[in-house]
């Protein structure tokens, strides 16, 4: 691996580190590279994670819900990844979210969400309480968080395709978290992606600083007094990190450096000549060291900068925690209740790259009103404001500011489409559910033929007797499947025979 590292890159490395270091950090790209996942605790409890996967697991010591896998597994080739269990990711990775100390209730930014590693994270500690809000820039992308995020069964997030400028005006002061996972030179990769060595280039640096530069601007007027910014990136540049975080000192006052114990410290020696010439504060520079740095030479994982930065509260400087003001929303909760009827008016109007506010539309609920009825259990759309937007009904999270103006992909939990007087549920409505909470429920079993079958798309043969429901209670009709008790999909069924209705996206290749 060695030989394929950029030779600009090697002396840069080389001359930061000194000769003894540097060995060590040579070294470590001749090793195997960390394979890691996370268990999802909106759906298992970590207990019945060990006990239930199949995997040899060992704990990533700086993530709660962490695990290394070896490489011969193949996590994301098992029906339990369907059912949302777990999410693979770069142990490395886990380490910004974590050290957001995310709280349930609180009110969280993911700002360069895409493909949703962090995003599924932080739900995971929100518990489904709050609210997360995951933004990406490139639309492709997206299209992979969402469906994380669904996978994963997240019920108060709302996912933004916007250029992050044109956020501050609607979110100024609001959110008590924010995590940057920014754009950078991807350095820290190296071992992990060879690619990105290969077209690595020195000058790319330069483009990545103005980008990182603006958003932590940006994400500064969107934190409230009191919150939290985590800044991180997978570059081993100064100029992406120490740089950046001294300069953002300098520039905002009522920010300081909440100092990580957990990992190699910052350098701030490397805020020097060629690297970053630039002048700073003695304070920034001293304060740059309670940053962090993941060694690829010193833990089992790629190589990662991470910076905590709190926001001092109003006053007399002392930090305080919830600065934000909810905003409330126009509407109450979603109370959904059989035979309710009635037509309401809800916003309406295509949620797919448009920015206009949307039109009026006059929406009938009763197609929702007899599915929740007949099918769901508790109160599984509480809180929450129900929105619709032509055809299809989300249930956005109370709290949440008006989104006039900006490309709303997902306004909410997607809960399914309203039309020809019928109610289609969705697949996100379905992962988001938990087995306690539909009245009729199909329950495979991980060894049963028909778990894979059903997740490849097949029409299964169902006795009447298997799907379990209410006393009384029909057994024809929509159903949800679920593997070993966790929620994968819908299904029809009658007359001995249940439609699938998984979608073909998602089915088992």
């Amino acid at each position: 691996m060695t030989k394929r590292l950029p030779d600009k890159f090697v002396e840069k490395m080389k001359d930061l580190l000194g000769e003894a270091e540097f060995a060590q950090f040579l070294a470590s790209y001749e090793e195997p590279r960390a394979y890691g996942l996370r268990a999802n605790p909106l759906k298992i409890e970590r207990s019945d994670f060990l006990e239930a996967v199949p995997f040899e697991l060992e704990a990533v010591p700086w993530a709660a819900e962490g695990f290394y896998y070896g490489e011969g597994e193949r996590p994301g080739k098992h029906p339990y990844y369907h059912a949302g269990l777990y999410y693979i990711q770069e142990p490395s990775a886990m380490a910004p979210a974590d050290l957001l100390d995310v709280q349930p209730g609180d009110k969280v930014l993911d700002l360069c969400a895409a493909p949703g590693g962090k995003s599924t994270q932080i739900a995971g500690k929100l518990q489904g309480q709050g609210l997360l809000v995951s933004n990406d820039i490139n639309a492709e992308r997206v299209k992979a968080l969402v469906r994380n995020l669904e996978l994963f069964g997240v019920r108060n997030g709302v996912v933004l395709n916007e250029k992050p400028e044109k956020l501050m005006s609607t979110f100024r002061d609001y959110f008590d978290k924010i995590v940057i996972d920014a754009p950078c030179s991807g350095e820290g990769m190296f071992r992990k992606e060879e690619e990105m060595a290969i077209h690595w280039e020195r000058n790319t640096i330069a483009m990545f600083n103005r980008m990182q530069e603006e958003l932590l601007g940006q994400a500064a007027a969107m934190l409230a007094p009191g919150g939290r910014l985590v800044y991180s990136t997978c570059t081993f540049s100064p100029e992406e990190n120490e740089a950046q975080i001294a300069a953002f000192l300098d520039k905002h006052d009522d920010f300081y450096i909440v100092p990580i114990d957990r990992f190699a410290p910052g350098r701030p020696e490397w805020l020097r000549e060629p690297w970053c010439p630039g002048a700073f504060s003695d304070e920034a520079r001293q304060a740059v060291a309670g940053t962090g740095r993941l060694w690829p030479h010193k833990l089992r994982g790629e190589g990662h900068y991470v910076a905590v930065l709190g926001r001092r509260g109003a006053g007399d400087g002392a930090p305080v925690v919830g600065g934000a003001v909810a905003v409330e929303a126009d509407s109450a909760s979603l109370a959904v209740k059989p035979g309710g009827g009635g037509r309401r008016d809800r916003r309406g109007g295509s949620l797919k790259g448009r920015a206009a506010a949307p039109a009026r539309a006059e929406v009938s609920l009763e197609p929702l009103e007899a599915f929740a009825g007949e099918l769901l259990r508790g109160e599984p759309f509480a809180p929450g404001r129900l929105l619709c937007y032509g055809d299809h009904a989300y249930l956005s999270p109370l709290g949440l500011p008006e989104l006039h103006g900006l490309k709303v992909v997902r306004p909410g939990w997607y809960i399914g489409a309203l039309h020809r007087g019928r109610f289609e549920p969705s697949q996100a409505l379905a992962l988001g559910l938990r087995g306690g909470e539909a009245k009729r429920v199909l329950r495979l079993a991980l060894d049963d033929a028909r778990a894979l079958r059903y997740l490849r798309g097949e029409t299964l043969e169902i006795a009447e007797d298997e799907i379990l429901r209410e006393d009384g209670q029909a057994a024809k009709g929509y159903c949800l499947v679920c593997l070993d008790g966790h929620p994968v999909g819908w299904g029809k069924w009658i007359d001995g025979i249940l439609k699938n209705e998984y979608p073909p996206a998602w089915r088992w290749t």
